[in-house]
């Protein structure tokens, strides 16, 4: 069993890292990419991240509402946030202005 999980958290690790800078997606846009769980399962793999050695930009994913729901798993509930900030993206109440604009799915993924 944690073999499978380590696989799908890699799995949510290789998709997010797709995610291009100035951009956001959700956790049901990564699940339903990957036909495996749900968007809690993918936010719970996210909130694992930082107990790896990875660099994975979690903070691009977000809730269906544009919100950042993920954002007390970070060092501080403002970091999220920031790093949005400092990628062009703002956040207005702990949520994504121009959601619907920013947000990216990967089916856009080209091959």
């Amino acid at each position: 069993m944690a073999e499978l999980k380590n696989n799908y958290y890699q799995s949510v690790y290789d998709v997010t890292s797709l995610i291009p800078k100035g951009r956001v997606s959700t956790y049901g846009a990564i699940a339903d990419y990957l036909s495996l769980g749900s968007a809690r399962m993918v936010g719970w793999a996210l909130n694992q991240v930082h107990a790896s050695d990875q660099d994975v930009p979690a903070h691009r994913v977000i809730n269906r509402k544009g919100e950042l729901s993920g954002r007390m798993h970070f060092e501080t509930p403002t970091i999220m946030q920031e790093k949005l900030e400092k990628e062009g993206i703002e956040v207005v109440d702990h949520k994504v202005v121009n959601f619907k604009e920013l947000n990216w799915h990967p089916e856009e993924l080209e091959f």
